[in-house]
């Protein structure tokens, strides 16, 4: 348990200083201070993980600090593909049984999604994750962190999203506005009564994407949807009431109206690079891509059927399909979600990172135009570097897939 240092006189915090302050058992910190933080939760992937760490692990004499509060994801060579990928798993494999980590998730999605589906995030939680877009959830060797205090950025979004429009659309939005060095280490605060209607999974794209606007992390105060979320995923929560920010906290401020917000479409080769998407509308995509932490949760793939409902996929066009968890997958089985892709014309493919992080067999090719619900589009990183990915939300991907060009999902689901 950490005990936290009583103060007199405290200063306002922000969500992010409150969440740092407890892992350095301290009442308070200030913004640029370096704290050594006591890790809640640290996740590692195949890819990233026991092939990269072991080798550290074992120079420095030790071991992990403590198995429990470890888990192993394996997401970005699966399945199996060729002899290199097949060593990398194996050596997972046999790692986390001499750790004694029994919170392996093997081949059940990818990690920014596996752990908060399992219920292992809680509000004040500090986790750190080895992947870049860890700010969804969120030392193997001491169980602790350093960290410098970060500078918040509150972003608040008032009134409603138009129907069609996902959060998604917002993170492209927000990376065209504020740039990719947006955050400049900042941690990222969402907030407002567009926000709180988001489901879990869509507050999970802002967070997850945070990391494009390059924040430390990207932060959204609990409330009775998060309870909701984690009592129907097996877990129990403090209460939510610390885990706010004060309102006479020091952070950088930033309003939008969500009624105004288009779908919008980030150009090669970068999430920056968005505009409404009706200025793509003479894009033709041979590619078409659902896949991703950012792309593929059940929610997406319930938003991308919504609009496919009834629909056929253009002739000449691959959409291919990534569910990004199996419990999303299997529930999507149920609810008849898949059953409309596949009829539409969808390519089903495995549950992994795969063609978001170029692993795998189906990569782009020369000169091929893909559109993708991935987070990012930077060159080369989905097959040849000759290639163009454009970025959109699941909805605005699956209206492309009726038309055949970069279409504007709202035209099938009566919005003006």
């Amino acid at each position: 348990m950490i005990q936290l240092q009583n103060v007199k006189d405290s200063l306002p915090q922000t969500l992010a200083q409150k969440i740092i302050a407890r892992a350095a058992g301290k009442a308070e910190v200030e913004v640029g201070e370096i704290e050594i933080g006591s890790v809640d939760l640290a996740m590692i992937h195949d890819s990233g993980g026991p092939r990269r760490v072991a080798p550290i692990l074992e120079r420095l004499g030790v071991e992990v600090w403590d198995p429990e509060k470890l888990v192993v994801v394996t997401d970005h060579y699966v399945p199996v593909f060729d002899a290199e990928s097949r060593a990398i798993l194996d050596l997972a494999r046999d790692w986390v049984k001499k750790q004694g980590v029994t919170r392996f998730h093997d081949e059940e999605g990818i990690c920014h999604v596996v752990l908060p589906e399992n219920g292992y995030l809680k509000p004040g939680m500090f986790s750190v994750g080895g992947d870049s877009h860890s700010p969804t959830g969120g030392v193997l060797a001491t169980g602790e962190i350093w960290i410098r205090v970060p500078e918040t950025i509150r972003i608040e979004w008032e009134g409603t999203f138009q129907e069609g429009v996902m959060a998604k659309d917002v993170m492209l939005f927000l990376c065209g506005r504020l740039g990719m060095d947006g955050g400049r280490y900042q941690a990222v605060e969402y907030c407002g009564e567009a926000v709180s209607e988001l489901s879990m999974q869509e507050r999970m794209t802002l967070s997850n994407m945070s990391a494009e606007l390059g924040a430390q992390a990207g932060l959204i105060a609990p409330d009775a949807s998060t309870m909701k979320w984690l009592e129907d995923h097996g877990s129990e929560s403090d209460p939510v009431e610390p885990w706010q920010t004060d309102p006479d906290a020091d952070f950088e401020y930033h309003r939008f109206d969500a009624d105004q917000l288009e779908p919008q479409v980030a150009a090669p080769h970068s999430p920056a690079n968005a505009a409404s998407v009706v200025e793509y509308n003479d894009i033709h995509p041979d590619v078409l891509y659902l896949g991703a932490c950012t792309g593929a949760k059940l929610h997406d793939l319930r938003a991308a059927a919504s609009v496919l409902k009834e629909n056929r996929v253009q002739s000449g066009i691959e959409f291919w399909v990534a569910p990004s968890s199996k419990r999303d997958f299997h529930e999507a089985r149920k609810e008849g979600v898949m059953k409309i892709l596949e009829d539409a014309g969808a390519k089903i493919l495995p549950t992994s990172c795969g063609l978001c992080a170029g692993y795998g067999p189906q990569r782009l090719g020369q000169g091929t135009v893909c559109l993708s619900s991935t987070a990012r589009n930077f060159k080369g990183r989905m097959g040849d570097e000759s290639s163009e990915v454009y970025l959109a939300s699941p909805m605005t991907v699956a209206s492309t897939a009726i038309t055949g060009y970069i279409s504007d999902p709202r035209n099938f689901l009566g919005a003006s």
